[in-house]
């Protein structure tokens, strides 16, 4: 069982890598998103204060997101943890060395999804996904086979986001690396550091990522 963080800012990828490894692993993706929309649905105590919170319009504090990755790893037995948009603060990252501590877990490696700005800038602006299958294309390097409809499930409803723009992105930019990027230095220096080309071919990151995982026993 092996347990990492992918570490990037938006748009490195990470989603798309961490999908990978639950499909080729049997890996769990552990996304603070995925877990909250989870815990509302549940009606579990748990739910009920994250609903509290997130209907007053407030965020949602790390302690419940620990509360809720302790959740999520305690009813998961055997199957190697992948965090994904989280932790995004080094007091976040603290926290999850106590819980990882705590629960009897370690922490395998980093993975740092590393890319260059202007590329990434480019990569985003030009990004599209299916709203029925979640399949990513790009207008440049990955478009669909005929206009306006998905290769993988036959849907037309392909979308775009509203902050794929490239002033949107640099703002999300600039949050990543004021808020996130000390995260780099903070694994650096606990030896769990490792760094892969984010900007290479999703297969090629990908391999990437299996040597990495191979060589700490995943």
């Amino acid at each position: 069982m092996t347990n990492i963080i992918l570490l990037g800012p938006p748009g490195a990828g990470k989603g798309t890598q961490a999908r990978r490894l639950v499909e080729g692993r049997g890996m769990v993706q552990l996304s603070t998103g995925d877990m909250l929309r989870e815990a509302m649905a549940s009606g579990t105590e748990m739910g009920r204060k994250v609903s509290d919170v997130m209907s007053c319009g407030e965020l949602v504090t790390d302690e419940i997101v620990i509360g809720l990755i302790e959740e999520k790893i305690a009813g998961t037995a055997g199957a190697g943890f992948i965090f994904d948009g989280f932790p995004r603060t080094l007091p976040q990252a603290d926290a999850l060395g106590d819980l990882l501590a705590r629960t009897g877990q370690a922490l395998d490696a980093v993975i740092e999804m590393r890319v260059d700005d202007a590329a990434l800038v480019a990569r985003i602006t030009g990004r599209f996904t299916c709203g029925n299958c979640g399949e990513v294309y790009h207008d440049a390097t990955k478009p669909t086979a005929r206009p306006g409809v998905c290769d993988v499930c036959g849907s037309t409803d392909l979308r775009r986001r509203a902050d794929d723009n490239e002033d949107s992105l640099r703002q999300r930019l600039m949050e990543y690396y004021k808020k996130t990027s000390p995260l780099i230095g903070y694994y650096y220096a606990l030896g769990k550091l490792r760094t892969v080309d984010g900007l290479a071919a999703i297969d090629a990151v990908g391999d990437g990522i299996s040597a990495i995982l191979d060589g700490a026993g995943g």
